[in-house]
């Protein structure tokens, strides 16, 4: 009798597969089965939803990201840029796609940690209609001037600008970190300024630059290039230290405003009701790109400080930080809109 099958396994080899499946050494099916759907997925574009519009610091980022996701994933990925509402409309688009793990929304913490105190109502649970997958960077936040414009050179130059002449300044804001930080500004330095809200920052930019506002809490990826050319200046950074790529601009703190720290974050989320596998699949992915030495150090570049964690992780991120946004939009006197 020939010991082999067709398929060149020798019978007792097979034989011990079956006793082993029949004592349970051997993985159940339904696990088998979703590690075999992990491994093949992606097998088709990922679609990546952006809250802020082409050209935004945000955007940068969402595109860096991307273009190491598809070299890690083996798939293009789709930038969709939908602009408006502090990243509102983005959110609302994926978490209309629940159970769609090819469905991304690359995002600020301001969808899913200041939106649900700047808003009454959101369009969507930033808890229940998402799945976290993995955080993505930090950035910090710069307020910037333009010197031709404004003749102060420090924090409490301005202060002092600002007292003179209280009716006379207004700031410009592309995004909800930017938003809070100015009216936090305000609130802790007992100035009057009139804020005025964009859809994203580079408009705001373009107004800084055409005097149509004197000051713009900007994020770092578009403030930084402007700094080094010289059309703007930076007067402080929000966050408690001082950036990397901007080592000689003093933090809010050091320039005399207390207790001021503000840091956004970035994180990618998948709809709610996606495969557990594909959830975790792609948590694998996206830590792989940012593990990439070229994309970390052009992220370090504009400002940013990747990072990358898992689900859970960005889960227990969201929670925290959700309460903090919510002292943070007290403490800036900001009412919900």
């Amino acid at each position: 009798m020939n010991d082999f099958n067709r398929a060149g396994f020798p019978r007792r080899h097979l034989l011990g597969l079956a006793a082993a499946a029949s004592v349970g050494m051997l993985p159940p099916i339904s696990a088998r089965a979703q590690a075999a759907r992990a491994g093949d997925w992606p097998d088709k574009p990922l679609h990546m939803f952006v809250g802020y519009g082409a050209g935004s610091g945000i955007d940068n980022a969402a595109r860096q990201f991307a273009r190491q996701l598809e070299v890690v994933s083996g798939q293009p990925v789709i930038v969709d840029n939908r602009a408006g509402a502090l990243g509102n409309l983005a959110a609302q688009a994926v978490a209309a796609a629940k159970g769609n793990p090819n469905t991304l929304l690359f995002t600020p913490n301001s969808t899913h940690a200041a939106n649900i105190h700047l808003f009454k109502k959101l369009p969507f649970d930033p808890v229940k209609d998402f799945t976290p997958v993995s955080s993505i960077l930090t950035l910090g936040f710069v307020l910037v001037c333009d010197p031709k414009a404004v003749e102060a050179t420090t924090v409490q130059q301005l202060v002092a600008a600002i007292k003179r002449e209280p009716g006379r300044w207004a700031y410009g804001t592309g995004n909800a970190t930017g938003l809070v930080a100015g009216a936090m500004f305000t609130t802790q330095t007992g100035t009057e300024m009139l804020a005025v809200p964009y859809k994203s920052v580079p408009p705001a930019m373009n107004d800084l630059l055409g005097g149509r506002v004197q000051l713009v809490f900007a994020d770092a990826t578009l403030a930084i290039p402007l700094v080094r050319a010289g059309r703007l200046r930076a007067l402080a950074v929000t966050g408690s230290r001082r950036m990397t790529a901007l080592p000689q601009v003093p933090t809010m703190m050091e320039s005399g405003v207390p207790n001021y720290d503000l840091t956004g974050w970035f994180a990618v989320f998948q709809p709610a009701g996606v495969p557990p596998e594909h959830n975790a699949k792609l948590a694998t992915l996206v830590q792989r790109a940012m593990r990439d030495p070229a994309l970390i150090e052009s992220l370090r570049s504009i400002g940013c400080e990747p990072e990358s964690s898992n689900p859970d992780e960005l889960a227990r991120r969201v929670a925290t930080d959700t309460e903090r946004w919510g002292k943070l939009v007290k403490i800036a006197g900001i009412t919900p809109e």
